[in-house]
């Protein structure tokens, strides 16, 4: 019993160990069916709970196929009159996307020869042959359907995209880590078309973290907003989303479940909301800092956290958000212009080639921010309701002006201060000895690494050693301190000197 439990389910062990096409066919259900589990349990459960169910045991389960079909990002039809429901909650997609690229991670690391139609071939067609059941089981009536053909496309679509990752993540020599390796090949061409003085040499690696940067940052602005709004509308606003919970166990373990799943759909509202453009909450309609407008909306407790209707006025102070998610982006294309993590024999950039890595990152992060906006939106149902979140090229427009105006001049700055007036990083952990004052920074640069100075300084100490020429803006940030503190100490010295000298004549 226990060699039983402990076996995962679905396994395939014994001779099917030998036959690797059905025992990775056998990975793509199960993984199906996990997925299925994950939204089928909850529902399930519900139907039970509550304690005059409208349906029967198959409506359950339709609407539990629905909504993992809406997971995929699948359309689905609501209603008698076949609404189209196409708001994707993002949390099951997720879900999806790590469990399918899980099996093509596993599925990779097996060991043993394969035919053509085993390894992710196998798992995406044991996945979609799940799905093809769930899609045909959810066609009949109910409060939701799905529409067979277009969902298992895009099922589908999902299924191949994160199987192959996921597959590709272990056997990085696979065609589709090809193609992605010509991708960043063919991005870095870009740059090499460019002239010498605008060229970042090396600067992809740098563009896409400080990318990434500026989307968490973004990110974290729009789930600050959303856990601010809850907490005003707890605090201050009369608890309009609460009110709303109080309709009995069932009602409430839905309502909250519901609310989970499309939290990341109102995180990525609330950054859209960031950043200026905002978003609707059905047709007619804005959501924005410099204004709202509303009509009725629908009764839950996420759109029971909008703003009130009426102009931005103090809400406009959001707008610092994305000023403050640009400055991490900012330090880091700086620091990769002054040399920092740059291929061998790649020396500091120019001015130039730090604002075109900087616009160029502005223009990633554009992109990335409207294919978001766009999976974060859509419709709940026909007419007024047919728009739903931020408009995708608004969002990406904004992001990237956003970032373009802070990280263009910020990353000038770093450079500048890394490399200091003449060009050149300065050593971390100088050590300069006791007394010793420097005209200016123009001095510290055009001090190198060499003999020591015979000629001692004005008021200091003969065998003085010359600061190196290093790295970073932590150092030169340091000089300045301690510079600052011996400047002190020396005239506090020399006011000592003075006053007792004034004093010993008319002792």
């Amino acid at each position: 019993m226990t060699q039983l439990m402990g076996r995962p389910l679905l396994e395939v062990p014994g001779e099917l160990g030998g036959r690797p096409v059905l025992a990775d066919l056998l990975a793509g259900v199960r993984t199906a069916l996990v997925g299925l589990a994950l939204v089928g349990v909850p529902v399930l459960g519900l139907w039970i709970a509550t304690p005059y169910a409208d349906s029967d045991a198959a409506g359950a389960t339709r609407l539990a196929g629905a909504l993992w079909l809406l997971g995929h990002g699948a359309p689905v039809l609501r209603g008698g009159a076949d609404a189209p429901l196409t708001l994707t909650p993002l949390l099951l997609g997720a879900l999806m996307v790590v469990r399918l690229y899980r099996a093509g991670a596993g599925v990779a690391s097996r060991r043993g020869l394969r035919s053509r139609w085993g390894g992710p071939v196998a798992v995406w067609t044991g996945y979609c042959a799940v799905a093809a059941g769930v899609a045909l089981h959810c066609a009949g009536p109910g409060p939701f359907r799905s529409r067979v053909l277009p969902d298992l496309l895009v099922v589908g679509l999902l299924a191949g995209l994160s199987t192959a990752a996921g597959f590709r993540s272990v056997r990085p020599e696979t065609a589709f880590a090809r193609f992605l390796r010509s991708v960043v090949v063919g991005t870095e061409s870009w740059f090499d078309r460019l002239p010498s003085d605008w060229r970042p040499v090396g600067g992809m690696p740098a563009v896409c973290r400080a990318a990434a940067a500026a989307g968490a940052g973004l990110v974290a602005a729009g789930g600050l907003l959303v856990a601010g709004a809850a907490v005003l509308d707890a605090v201050t606003g009369g608890g309009r989303g609460m009110a709303l919970l109080g309709r009995g166990p069932a009602a409430l373990s839905g309502l909250l479940l519901l609310t989970g799943v499309l939290l990341p759909n109102a995180v990525l509202w609330g950054a859209a909301y960031a950043l200026g453009p905002g978003f609707e909450v059905g047709a007619g309609t804005l959501v924005s800092p410099g204004g709202t407008e509303l009509g009725a909306v629908p009764e839950f407790p996420l759109f029971a956290l909008l703003p009130q209707e009426g102009p931005g006025g103090w809400r406009l102070a959001v707008l610092l958000l994305p000023l403050l998610a640009g400055l991490v982006p900012a330090v880091l294309l700086g620091r990769a212009a002054a040399g920092r993590r740059s291929p061998v024999g790649a020396g500091p950039w120019t001015p130039a080639a730090t604002a075109v890595a900087a616009l160029a990152a502005a223009l990633l992060l554009g992109a990335g921010a409207a294919v978001l906006g766009w999976l974060s939106g859509g419709a709940l149902a026909a007419g007024r309701m047919a728009r739903l979140g931020p408009v995708p090229w608004w969002t990406g427009l904004a992001a990237a002006g956003w970032l373009a105006a802070v990280a263009v001049p910020g990353a000038l700055l770093v450079r500048h201060r890394a490399l200091g007036p003449a060009g050149v990083e300065y050593a971390d952990g100088v050590e300069y000895a006791d007394g010793v004052e420097y005209a200016d920074a123009a001095e510290q640069a055009e001090a190198v690494e060499g003999p020591v100075d015979a000629r001692p300084p004005a008021g200091g100490t003969a065998g003085l050693v010359r600061p190196a020429p290093g790295r970073g803006v932590h150092a030169r940030l340091t000089v300045r301190v301690r510079r600052r503190v011996l400047e002190l100490r020396a005239r506090t010295h020399a006011l000592v000197r003075r006053l007792s000298g004034q004093r010993g004549p008319t002792g």
